[in-house]
């Protein structure tokens, strides 16, 4: 088995220090993060994402926490060499300290080696309890999808001089309080380069250009499992869609035809038992 990353070697990984570029992918389940293992990537997200991409929901907000802890569970199983960084929901770290410790604590019991949430400054008191339990934190700023109805939908971030510098203010912030990595989802190239240029930890972007650390894509977007609709920043590597369904069609032609399943595709018995069966009215 190789050697499992962990949250510092992946704090170490800043490219401007002469660090290679992260990746990061989302798995949701086993055979997704069978895949992502043998791809080589540095980090797995079970993100709550699988609101939208497996469970079928127009956003991110009606996944639970029990959402998270199955499905985290499920990819720790494939024990990948990668680590698996898991988000917190909405509302599972709006509350109280105690809630999110616990609801952080269930994440890492499933499996997750750290956990990622949303926000900047506003998130600290969060932030600080759960790194004070000696978990490790990922950030995410800029877009994030749990604020989708205060940021009035799926919207771009910090393209207003004012906006910028208040997102490298809270990148500083999460940095400060000790969080290992940031998300910068949604963000101008430019401002996704001063945050990074700013900080010592590296910046993970998804939809923020190629000056960040490292880069990471949803696993349906990317394989072309998804197609309903694509951001942006979306680069499909595969159309696995389209294959699966071509593959349905011809198997369901197949057995409606009578060429599926075929002799060589069928168990047999031996010949002086099926003579047996015979002999009792039985069928060969």
């Amino acid at each position: 088995m190789a050697k499992r990353v962990t949250a510092p070697a992946i704090a170490a990984r800043k490219v401007g220090n002469g660090g290679e570029p992260l990746v990061m992918v989302t798995a949701y389940d086993y055979p997704s993060a069978r895949m992502v293992n043998e791809s080589g990537a540095d980090m797995i997200l079970v993100g709550d994402s699988l609101a939208m991409v497996v469970l079928g929901y127009d956003d991110t907000l009606s996944v639970t926490v029990d959402d998270m802890v199955h499905h985290t569970a499920a990819v720790a199983r494939a024990q990948p060499a990668q680590l698996i960084v898991a988000d917190l929901p909405w509302m599972s770290y709006h509350v109280s300290t105690e809630d999110t410790l616990r609801n952080a604590a269930r994440l890492i019991r499933a499996g997750a080696g750290v956990i990622k949430l949303e926000g900047g400054q506003e998130r600290l008191p969060m932030v600080d309890a759960i790194i004070a339990a000696e978990i490790p934190v990922m950030g995410h700023i800029g877009l994030t999808p749990q604020s989708v109805h205060a940021m009035g939908g799926f919207k771009v971030q910090g393209k207003s001089a004012e906006s910028a510098m208040a997102l490298i203010e809270d990148a500083k912030v999460l940095q400060a309080a000790g969080c290992f990595s940031i998300v910068l989802e949604g963000v101008p190239r430019r401002v996704a380069d001063m945050v990074t240029a700013s900080l010592d930890i590296p910046t993970v972007g998804i939809g923020a250009g190629p000056g960040c650390d490292g880069q990471v894509l949803v696993f349906h977007d990317l394989l072309g499992l998804q197609d309903d609709f694509l951001a942006k920043f979306v680069r499909q590597y595969a159309t696995l869609k389209t294959d699966g369904i071509a593959a349905l069609t011809e198997f369901v032609g197949d057995v409606r035809s009578g060429a599926f399943p075929s002799d060589a595709e069928s168990y047999h018995i031996a010949d002086d038992q099926a003579d047996a069966l015979g002999l009792y009215g039985g069928a060969t």
